[in-house]
C-alpha cells in the first residue's frame, strides 16, 4: 500500500481543520469584540444616564430643601397672621363693646339733656307764675319775691318752721333749699343779721334756725365758700361737725350739724 497519498491527505485534512479553527476563532473574536463594544457603549450610555439622574436627583433634593424652607416660612407667617387676626378680632370686639357703651351713654345724656330742657322750661314757667301771678281775667302783676318768701334788701328769705317731725339736719335743710333754687341763708351785713334774728320765730336755747354757716378746717365757712370775717357774730370756736343756728333775740349758736332744727333759705329777689 502506498503511504504517501495517505500522508498528503492527512496533512490536507489537518490544514482544513486548522483553517476552520482559525476561521472560527476569527469569527468568535470578531463577535466577542463587537459584543464588548456594544456592552461598552451601553455601559457608557448607562453611566451618562446615571450621571444625569444623579444631577437631577441633586437638583430635586435642592428644590425640596428650598420648598421645605419656604413651607416653614409660610407656616410661620400663617401662625403670625392668625395671631394678628385673633388680636384684631379681640380689639374689634372690645371696640364694639365700647361703641355700644358710648352709644348707651350718649342716649342717656340725650335723654338727660331733653329732661333738663323740659325741666328748665317748667322752671321758667313756674318762675313766671310764681313771681308774676295772673289772676283770672287780669293782667300779670309781678313782685320781687314769690308767695311765702320775705323780701329784704335785694334778697328773698323763706322761714321754714315745721313742727318737730318736720325738722331737719343741716345737710337735709340745705337740700330742701336747693330744691327751691336757693340755699341756706348767707348773711352779708348787720342789717340782714338783724332781719334774720327778728324772723327766727319761736326759737330759744339750742332750738333755732339753720343758716348757711358751718365749721371747716377750724374756720367758720359759708355755703358759698367764703370765710366768716365778723368773728364777733359767734363766740364759739369752729369745731368740725358743728353748724350754726340763729336764735331769736339770742344771736347765733354752734350746735351739732346732725341735730334737727328749722331753717331759713335765701335767693336773689326779682329786679322790677
Amino acid at each position: 500500500m502506498n503511504r504517501k497519498p495517505l500522508k498528503a491527505t492527512a496533512v490536507a485534512v489537518c490544514w482544513v481543520i486548522l483553517s476552520v479553527i482559525m476561521a472560527l476563532r476569527i469569527y468568535f473574536t470578531s463577535v466577542i469584540s463587537e459584543h464588548n463594544a456594544k456592552l461598552s457603549a451601553e455601559n457608557q450610555n448607562l453611566t451618562s444616564q446615571n450621571t444625569k439622574l444623579s444631577a437631577e436627583n441633586q437638583n430635586l433634593t435642592s428644590q425640596n430643601t428650598k420648598l421645605s424652607a419656604e413651607n416653614r416660612n409660610l407656616t410661620s407667617q400663617n401662625a403670625k397672621l392668625s395671631a394678628e387676626n385673633q388680636n384684631l378680632t379681640s380689639q374689634n370686639t372690645k371696640l364694639s363693646a365700647e361703641n355700644q357703651n358710648l352709644t348707651s351713654q350718649n342716649n342717656q345724656l340725650e335723654t338727660q339733656r331733653r329732661m333738663e330742657n323740659e325741666l328748665n322750661v317748667s322752671r321758667a314757667q313756674w318762675s313766671i307764675d310764681a313771681y308774676c301771678p295772673k289772676p283770672q281775667n287780669q293782667n300779670r302783676q309781678c313782685k320781687a319775691c314769690q308767695d311765702g318768701w320775705l323780701p329784704s334788701q335785694s334778697s328773698c328769705h323763706e322761714i321754714n318752721n315745721p313742727d318737730v317731725p318736720g325738722k331737719k339736719t343741716w345737710e337735709k335743710a340745705r337740700e330742701n333749699c336747693r330744691g327751691k333754687i336757693s340755699d341756706l341763708v348767707v348773711i352779708v351785713d348787720e342789717t340782714e343779721k338783724t332781719f334774720i334774728s327778728n324772723n327766727s320765730w319761736g326759737s330759744s336755747g339750742t332750738n333755732g334756725y339753720w343758716i348757711g354757716l358751718r365749721a371747716e378746717d377750724g374756720k367758720w365757712k359759708w355755703v358759698d365758700g367764703s370765710v366768716l370775717t365778723e368773728n364777733s357774730w359767734i363766740q364759739q370756736p369752729a369745731t368740725n361737725g358743728q353748724c350754726v343756728i340763729s336764735v331769736e333775740k339770742e344771736g347765733w349758736k354752734s350746735v351739732s350739724c346732725g341735730a334737727r332744727n328749722r331753717w331759713i333759705c335765701k335767693k336773689k329777689a326779682l329786679s322790677l
